[in-house]
């Protein structure tokens, strides 16, 4: 193992999940920093459609990203299983599997955002001024979204294994190019959203780089040797695809859901737009830490019913919801109190603050729910079992969501109404998984269907 990594085995659960997740809780606060830094430079020296088309096309980047890094992540609890295990030759596999499926879908991503960009812009209604800057920001984005696939592989993989460590540090180097190339290419050169999106895919591609390089000169079972890339190997494919797939379609079905909903946000204007876009920049940062949580949960829990520590996988379960819960509502409760400083550091037009601070003042007490669902979640897919957080998820955050949102918003025409589309469907996945949790035997997933031994 390298000596970086994390023993999530052995030892206390509450050291060896803390030490796991604070790399990657650093590693998401700087993933911010990207979204946070062409945000805030395009804010200030930029037009205000340009901040319009970065901000309210998060869902649409999503719909793609989103399926692909489902499917990046899926193919990790797959190596997790196997190193929990320790069953090296199907670890080795199952990594240059994940590779070979990256480079195939970072084919995929590109092709479907390049000839679909334009479809996608005119569905949710972008505004006829805000339109010309969409189409620049998000051809350039989707022409370098394989520096985003490949990036989200590798981290994956050495994730799985227990390194949060390198990943982390290749990121840091990554997001202080990003924030130097948006000052150079916005502030000084004023290329406005183009520039926006270069600096994205340009940092976002050297940290790709440097997990790939770090990868191959791994001398163990755990690195990449470029012999074994392209070798086919098609059970380990057939698992990733088991486990990812559902993970992928709940993410771009949801973006739908949420792309519904902006629709409805575009509807109140350009005020709405930045006002909503300014919130979403804060909530992905402050809900870091909860993201940090649920994304260790999985490998946790993978590795741990991988080894058969059947009572080890439930304590770490259990922390890992308590400790969610109990931090999400102590940051809705921070954010609703400083919702407008923290606002004001994206926008400044009084109108757009205001939209901002009704969506806190909605849906920041309820992010316990949100907290809740997302680690029930990992917990399932770390078990194997991805396939009842995606139907519950679509279920809840699509299809109730659009059902919600077409019909409340007719019948009340505020902003407010769109906003309690979030807490309402929170709410519903927090008792369907509490429900599946308690009243069905997760801990023994893998022997149940037989997946496990099939494969040894």
């Amino acid at each position: 193992m390298n000596k970086k990594s994390v023993d999530l085995l052995n030892g206390s659960i509450v050291k060896g999940m803390i030490q796991f997740c604070i790399p990657l809780f650093i590693g998401q606060l700087l993933q911010q920093l990207y979204n946070i830094a062409d945000a805030w430079v395009v804010g200030n020296f930029a037009e205000s459609n340009a901040f319009a088309a970065i901000s309210s096309g998060g869902a649409l980047s999503f719909f793609i990203v989103g399926f692909f890094g489902g499917m990046g992540a899926g193919g990790g609890i797959i190596i997790s299983r196997y190193f929990g295990a320790n069953d090296r030759e199907n670890v080795v596999n199952s990594i240059h599997s994940n590779v070979l499926f990256a480079i195939i879908c970072s084919v995929v991503a590109t092709a479907v955002g390049l000839i679909f960009v334009p479809l996608m812009l005119h569905i949710i209604d972008t505004p006829t001024e805000v339109l010309p800057y969409s189409l620049q920001y998000f051809r350039i984005y989707f022409g370098g979204i394989a520096t985003i696939v490949l990036y989200n592989t590798f981290m994956n993989i050495m994730r799985s294994v227990g390194d949060s460590f390198h990943p982390l540090i290749y990121l840091l180097v990554s997001s202080v190019i990003n924030v130097v190339l948006d000052l150079l290419f916005v502030a000084y050169l004023h290329t406005g959203v183009v520039g926006a999106a270069a600096a994205t895919v340009i940092s976002q591609g050297i940290s790709a780089l440097l997990c790939f390089i770090r990868l191959l000169k791994t001398p163990d079972y755990t690195g990449v040797k470029l012999s074994k890339i392209f070798i086919w190997h098609p059970k380990i494919i057939h698992q990733i695809l088991v486990q990812g797939l559902p993970m992928g379609l709940q993410n771009s079905v949801i973006s739908i859901g949420n792309i519904v909903v902006q629709k409805n946000i575009n509807a109140f204007g350009a005020h709405a737009m930045n006002g909503m876009g300014a919130y979403a920049k804060i909530e992905g940062f402050v809900f870091l830490p909860i993201n940090s949580i649920s994304m260790a949960v999985p490998t946790f829990i993978s590795q741990n019913l991988g080894a058969r520590k059947y009572d080890r996988a439930k304590q770490g379960a259990r922390f890992s919801i308590v400790v969610g819960v109990v931090l999400a509502e102590v940051i809705g409760l921070l954010f609703y109190l400083f919702a407008d400083p923290l606002l004001s550091i994206f926008i400044k037009n009084p109108q757009d603050i205001l939209y901002g601070h009704m969506q806190v003042a909605t849906c920041a007490f309820f992010y316990c729910l949100l907290a809740y669902s997302h680690c029930a979640a990992g917990v399932m897919r770390g078990a194997g079992k991805s396939i009842i957080p995606m139907v519950t998820m679509l279920t809840f955050w699509c299809g109730i969501r659009i059902v919600y949102v077409t019909i409340a918003v007719h019948f009340i025409p505020k902003f407010t109404t769109i906003s309690w589309c979030y807490p309402i469907t929170w709410a519903c996945s927090t008792i369907v998984f509490t429900i599946w949790l308690l009243t069905h035997d997760w801990t023994h997933a893998y022997d149940t269907q037989h997946v496990w031994h099939q494969n040894l």
